[in-house]
């Protein structure tokens, strides 16, 4: 009998440490999710409007045009490593540690994503001033995009190895990717999809405020496992164990950057997202004007396209949140392979289905663009094992995270150009330019263009989707969803 007391209070210590266990944990998975939060609230909106924004709005000639995208492919593909090398190399607090970094990029982050929506002049078709305005904005938006979300993936591999804890950190980075996603949704209503352009300014000096205070908090109160580690003198490190924390070189970054480029899963990984960022920027710059063209507004007025627009948007982090315990079931590898074949399979419907099938047509736009975000808002998971098991291979004491993210950006963010590049010269070779605003008109030139349109839809997923397929099956960390202690958190 005495010793139930003691049973008890036994029992209650357990279960208050497992509370304060999840409350450490759901605090952490709180704070790295307000990055989410705010940078969803500016990407989504920068990426769905920018393209027509330069294209319809300012008049940018299509030289221009694809004189910025290539200068803004070739800085995109280059900053990623190098701010990835700095974050994980440099000895000065504010690019060393995560929070730092975000807590510091975040105003300057924001205020980038507003050079976009202010024009410098009152530009006349073909002014050489606005692809200029295009180049700074790609640039400038790009740069601090890649400083603050780097350290956000960082984070996401150095809070914690478990497997479940990151699917938490995913669950709330969704919920927040939830919220922020639905800016889409209320600057399409406030402006009338671009129409008001004053309203259409006045919501992102809004939402640019917004983003900035939610980064804000991951700065102050996220932390990585490893910022101790780093800020003591020596740590019990070996210059031969871990060389990448010596001083930076060009040597070392090359001898750093093989290591990882020799990973074969790695390889496979680049190369199956690199189409999936050429997805993602092909749907959400043409989406609308795909849909403008080819479904008429007396079938769906500007109100319901809204709708459509903004549950692109939205459903993918509702998608994935449904799929928790599939992901703990089945893991993300089957999961992502089921979504490609599920991408080609729509695509061949569609295409045998037909252009004058409006209704269908709406569906399979919304719903491809929902399976193509939801399946990329989980592919931090197999960057976060590739680098579990670069740091176990070469016996680092700390992981090279933002480098693996950096140098897979460096391979794949040419995607976001070239995917409204080679669309454009596409249209533009069947009179996009003439008459982008030109509607109802039954003329064989419009009817031409359109069916480009309608093929561009169809075909563009259905390859796409194949050739990820070809190059996921091939990828061998499969099953790390059951095998949820790879290395010791300590």
């Amino acid at each position: 009998m005495e010793d139930k007391p003691a049973t008890g209070v036994r029992y209650g210590r357990m279960n208050m440490g497992w509370y304060l266990m999840n409350f450490r944990i759901d605090s952490a998975a709180l704070a790295y999710a307000m990055t989410t939060l705010g940078a969803s609230m500016i990407n989504n909106i920068f990426a769905f409007y920018y393209v027509k924004l330069f294209i319809n709005t300012y008049k940018t000639s299509e030289r221009a045009f694809q004189q910025s995208q290539v200068v803004y492919m070739v800085w995109n593909a280059v900053n990623d490593p190098l701010f990835g090398y700095l974050q994980d190399n440099s000895k000065v607090p504010c690019c060393s540690q995560r929070r730092l970094s975000i807590l510091y990029g975040a105003p300057l982050y924001s205020l980038t994503f507003l050079l976009a929506w202010f024009p410098w002049r009152s530009y006349t078709p073909g002014d050489w001033l606005s692809g200029l305005h295009l180049t700074v904005a790609l640039c400038a938006f790009d740069a601090l995009l890649t400083f603050v979300l780097l350290a956000q993936c960082a984070l996401f591999a150095e809070i914690s190895s478990s497997h479940q804890i990151r699917l938490r950190l995913i669950k709330y980075s969704q919920v927040a990717s939830l919220i922020g996603s639905s800016s889409v949704l209320f600057c399409g209503m406030l402006s009338r999809n671009m129409e008001d352009f004053g309203a259409f300014q006045e919501f992102t000096v809004l939402i640019a405020v917004l983003s900035c205070g939610c980064m804000l908090y991951t700065g102050f109160h996220s932390e990585s496992r490893f910022d101790h580690k780093a800020s003591e003198p020596d740590a019990g490190r070996s210059v031969d164990k871990d060389p990448h924390q010596s001083s930076v070189s060009i040597a070392m970054l090359r001898t750093l950057l093989w290591q990882i480029l020799t990973n074969r899963d790695f390889q496979l990984f680049v190369m199956m997202n690199f189409f999936q960022v050429f997805m993602l920027a092909f749907l959400n710059n043409f989406t609308m004007i795909f849909t403008e063209h080819l479904i008429p507004p007396d079938v769906l007025p500007s109100l319901a396209k809204s709708i459509m627009y903004g549950a692109g948007f939205i459903c993918p982090q509702l998608l994935v949140l449904g799929c928790q315990s599939l992901l703990h079931g089945l893991g993300y590898y089957r999961i992502i392979l089921y979504t490609f074949y599920l991408e080609a399979g729509m695509a061949a419907v569609m295409l045998a289905l037909g252009p004058q099938q409006y209704y269908c047509l709406a569906v399979f736009v919304t719903v491809n663009m929902i399976l193509v975000q939801a399946a990329f808002s989980l592919f931090g998971l197999p960057l976060a094992d590739i680098i579990d098991t670069d740091l176990l291979k070469y016996n680092r004491s700390s992981p090279l995270s933002s480098m693996v993210f950096g140098t897979n950006a460096l391979f794949t963010k040419p995607g976001q150009s070239l995917a409204p590049m080679i669309v454009l010269a596409i249209l533009n070779q069947f009179g996009y330019e003439e008459l982008k605003d030109v509607r109802g008109s039954s003329s064989s030139a419009l009817q031409s263009l359109h069916s480009v349109m309608f093929y561009l839809v169809c075909l563009v997923p259905m390859c796409v989707a194949a050739l990820q397929a070809l190059a996921w099956r091939l990828f061998s960390i499969r099953n790390s969803h059951t095998n949820d202690a790879k290395y010791s958190d300590s």
